[in-house]
């Protein structure tokens, strides 16, 4: 295992799993508040909280299911880099969509005057740890082609040594 795999893919993994755990967290909260006292402010509003719900049960499902695979520490079938990688452009496809409709849905700027607690503060906290996610899957996607590239530069420099080796033997 190579030691960059080895130092990024459980921190990086772990964070988004904690991030999607606050996300999962807020947004069944706000879901069932608003179900109880039927307040949404757009019927919009309704069904993107019920998007960054699914996205965060999503993501801490296939984020932890990864990185339980990485700790187990066995090869498994869909724990390869190429299966993570189309999990992590989807995932990336699904946060960086329902940050940006929320973006344009959620009313109330940046909310400012208003109680610590308010729906505005949480719908931004929301917004807030979509674009976190958003940006976890990108930096995950991204130092994973990192090290998918250079550990093939690695195989094939020391394939290309092994064979001029052989070849001064001779």
């Amino acid at each position: 295992m190579p030691s960059l795999e080895a130092h990024y893919h459980p921190f990086l993994f772990g964070a988004m799993v904690l991030s999607a755990l606050a996300e999962l967290g807020l947004t069944s909260f706000l879901i069932s508040a608003g179900n109880e006292n039927g307040t949404w402010p757009r019927p919009r509003y309704h069904s993107l909280l019920i998007m960054f719900c699914f996205n965060a049960a999503w993501t801490t499902l296939f984020s932890t299911t990864y990185l339980l695979w990485y700790m187990d520490g066995t090869s498994h079938f869909l724990a390869n880099v190429a299966s993570s990688v189309i999990w992590l452009v989807l995932t990336s496809a699904l946060w960086g969509s329902a940050a940006g409709i929320m973006h344009n849905t959620r009313t109330g700027g940046d909310c400012a005057r208003r109680a610590t607690i308010s729906r505005c503060r949480q719908s931004l906290t929301v917004e807030a740890l979509g674009w976190t996610e958003l940006g976890l899957c990108a930096l995950v996607t991204l130092t994973t082609c990192v090290w998918a590239y250079s550990s093939r530069l690695t195989r094939c420099r020391l394939a290309s040594d092994s064979a001029s080796t052989s070849e001064r033997l001779v």
